[in-house]
């Protein structure tokens, strides 16, 4: 069923082939990414959840928003 309605379908060819720029384009740009960050940056992050500071800041935070 679904094959028949795909195949009626004009110029539906064209976006699996899309989907495979778009993903690849993606991929890329998060590679260039991860690779482009600074040392100091890396660090940072890597460290956050070691960080005792940070929790300090995040219990005052209050999820709810009922005080």
């Amino acid at each position: 069923m679904y094959k028949q309605v795909l195949q009626s379908i004009s110029g539906i060819e064209i976006y699996p082939e899309i989907a495979l720029i778009i993903f690849f384009a993606f991929f890329l740009g998060v590679i260039v990414w991860s690779f482009t960050r600074s040392k100091k940056y890396i660090s940072t992050m890597e460290n956050i959840p070691l960080d005792d500071s940070s929790s300090e800041k995040s219990s005052n935070l209050n999820a709810g928003g009922v005080k």
